[in-house]
């Protein structure tokens, strides 16, 4: 039929198959070799769901110390900001045991989002990945974190959300495919959100990417920072070209002023006095405080005008 229609060649596979819709089209979540695989790790999935939204999330046992802490996140952070990391590291530190349910694992890896408990009650978690296109946000990524924000919130499941991001992906490409409306979709998302929204600003927090990703100003509860955070505009490189274009030619004049940028403006330290986040907080220390304010919110109520429904950003 496809042939006959559009001429194009193409199997049953590569128009429709398994791969095709966890990779590229978003249309599953994930694909497994066998149906023996498959039913094993949906029971998996359906063990961290609630049976429905008013039921709250399952609690299980858990041998984990809700006190317990990572000395091996200290170093988890490159000393170049240019260098990746693995964000699942940190994921599988912090929940209980390390067990860490990953949604749409091949798609949009440039973002991560999956299902993991702490202090036994389950928790969604959405994360950038700098080992992906250096973490930022492109109109599959913002897809994908908008959908799962979405389910959560439905399901009364708290959000935790860790960020590393340096903007948005720049583009024709990106552009043409509507970024800034998919972009919004992430932004809708957490926005309209009543369940506890916790996040950790581990490195690069730049721009209208840091917005999206569960800001202050979008209505997160509790933001923390990591010492190595870099909280501004844009990077401090790309920031100092700009304002101090008449010295691009200069290279120890730029290095001086971008030097002065960080100092001023990169640094955590001076987002906490503006109010932008709650606390920087030891990465070593990072269950134990996500576990402590979770608890802390575990009543939170939202009141919500009454509308007919949004304007979701489609």
């Amino acid at each position: 039929m496809v042939k006959t229609v559009t001429n194009e060649v193409v199997t049953a596979e590569e128009l429709g198959g398994a791969s095709v819709h966890a990779t590229k089209s978003s249309i599953a979540d994930g694909a497994y070799e066998n149906d023996v695989e498959t039913l094993l790790q949906m029971r998996r999935l359906l063990d961290f769901l609630p049976s429905n939204n008013t039921d709250g999330v399952p609690e299980w046992p858990s041998f984990d110390d809700i006190e317990r802490e990572e000395p091996s996140l200290d170093t988890l952070i490159p000393d170049n900001p240019n260098k990746p990391y693995d964000i699942k590291e940190l994921i599988t530190k912090v929940v209980d045991e390390g067990d860490f349910f990953e949604l749409a694992e091949t798609f949009a890896k440039n973002i991560v989002t999956g299902f993991g408990r702490v202090a036994g009650k389950t928790v969604g978690f959405v994360a950038n990945q700098p080992m992906v296109l250096a973490g930022v946000l492109d109109s599959d990524a913002s897809r994908k974190a908008a959908r799962f924000v979405r389910f959560c919130d439905a399901f009364n499941i708290p959000i935790v959300t860790f960020v590393d991001v340096p903007g948005f992906l720049p583009g024709t490409a990106q552009e043409y495919g509507g970024l800034i409306k998919h972009g919004a979709k992430l932004l809708f998302a957490y926005s309209q959100c009543t369940v506890p929204l916790v996040t950790v600003i581990t490195r690069k927090a730049y721009g209208g990417a840091f917005d999206v990703m569960a800001s202050k100003e979008i209505g997160a509860d509790m933001n923390y920072a990591w010492p190595t955070a870099q909280i501004a505009v844009m990077g401090a490189k790309g920031a100092v070209e700009i304002i101090f274009r008449a010295d691009i030619g200069d290279a120890e004049k730029i290095a001086a002023r971008t030097k002065e940028y960080e100092d001023r403006f990169l640094s955590p330290f001076v987002a906490a006095e503006r109010g932008y986040i709650d606390d920087v907080i030891m990465p070593h220390s990072t269950r134990k405080r996500i576990a402590r304010a979770l608890a802390m919110l575990k009543d939170k109520q939202v009141e919500v005008p009454m509308k007919k429904h949004d304007n979701l950003p489609l």
